[in-house]
């Protein structure tokens, strides 16, 4: 007994408002960078006056915020990529 090959392909135009719902992906993520950048600011104040009233929690939680607020950025900015990379990379495998 064999198993039949399917071989089903994304499309864009499939359903309708397609278009519309890639306008709403690409202001969510323009959102998240905006919010990426304002948690980059916070944070870096928070640091700032932590380490400069000798607070080392708050100065530890600042860094964090920055690392945090600096990753996220990262992944909003090579969400395309990495989707396609394992779109690809799930294609490939037979």
């Amino acid at each position: 007994m064999s198993v039949p090959s399917i071989d089903i392909k994304p499309n864009t135009t499939g359903l309708p408002g397609i278009g519309a719902l890639e306008n709403i992906v690409g202001a969510v993520l323009t959102f998240g960078l905006i919010a990426a950048v304002a948690g980059v600011a916070i944070s870096s104040i928070a640091w700032a006056v932590g380490a400069n009233s000798s607070n080392p929690h708050v100065a530890g939680k600042g860094k964090n915020g920055v690392l945090v607020a600096g990753a996220a950025a990262m992944l909003i900015g090579a969400a395309n990529t990495l989707v396609t990379f394992f779109n690809n990379a799930g294609s490939s495998l037979r």
